[in-house]
């Protein structure tokens, strides 16, 4: 699992890459204002004609392409941004309607679909992942390298069979992450490999370092002078190789 975008285009988003978006249409495609105006599920989309607004095309913003500098997007005043037709946004679900539960957070929508039991595994996922503050409508582009690989995490977890045995691999998962986001991944991390899996992270970084079973410490450079086994084992084997800048760091958080 790589830091590469989920989506390169603003119509993707954290809730239509995990899976959790087609749910949510079929929710609100089933209650009785929609059945009544006999809207079907589809029409809760934004990336087909049918109840998205089609002034933006279901962007929610109107894009001037400019040739020598950044395009301009400026709200659409048809649909004022929330990227459906007024009709579909008089219909609810438990008082909320299409466009303000795409506008909720991660860790506002595990509440509200705590009985939703497919919706509420992946959001509590991305929520104990530290991702509970990224909005689900979010689009795709905005979201950073660590962010997407976390989703991609997710995207995974929440549909994975147990006692498979998977081996996971992961690039650098703890960048721009708190120490407390990374103790959260670490959590996840241990989850797995209690479950017969194996994880392999490739990372710099020593608070998730000093946690591994097994290191194969690279170098002892970059680059040409790189790519050289200098050490390899346990933490504590590591840390007493003395050619090993890695372990040399161990040494000093080990005491």
């Amino acid at each position: 699992m790589n830091q590469q975008p989920i989506g390169r285009n603003s119509r993707s988003n954290p809730a239509t890459y995990i899976g959790i978006f087609d749910y949510i249409r079929r929710l609100f495609a089933a209650t009785a204002q929609a059945k009544a105006a006999k809207v079907k599920e589809n029409s809760f989309s934004f990336n087909t004609a049918g109840g998205r607004c089609e002034v933006c095309s279901g962007l929610g913003v109107l894009v001037t392409e400019m040739q020598f500098m950044s395009d301009i997007e400026v709200v659409c005043e048809a649909c004022k941004g929330q990227r459906f037709k007024e009709e579909i946004l008089d219909i609810a679900y438990r008082g909320k309607n299409i466009a303000q539960v795409l506008e909720m957070s991660v860790a506002e929508a595990v509440d509200f679909f705590g009985d939703q039991h497919h919706i509420h595994h992946k959001l509590t996922l991305m929520n104990r992942l530290g991702m509970g503050y990224l909005i689900l409508g979010q689009s795709a582009v905005t979201l950073s390298g660590g962010e997407a690989q976390r989703i991609k995490l997710v995207d995974e977890l929440g549909g994975a069979k147990k006692g498979i045995g998977k081996l996971y691999i992961l690039d650098e998962p703890t960048t721009g992450l708190h120490f407390a986001d990374i103790q959260r991944l670490l959590n996840i991390f241990q989850e797995l490999v209690a479950e017969g899996n194996t994880v392999l992270v490739i990372e710099h970084n020593l608070q998730l370092i000093k946690t591994l079973d097994y290191i194969i410490d690279l170098g002892p450079e970059g680059g040409n002078r790189g790519g050289q086994i200098v050490a390899a084992g346990t933490v504590e084997e590591v840390a007493a190789v003395e050619a090993s800048y890695t372990g040399q760091y161990l040494r000093q958080i080990l005491g």
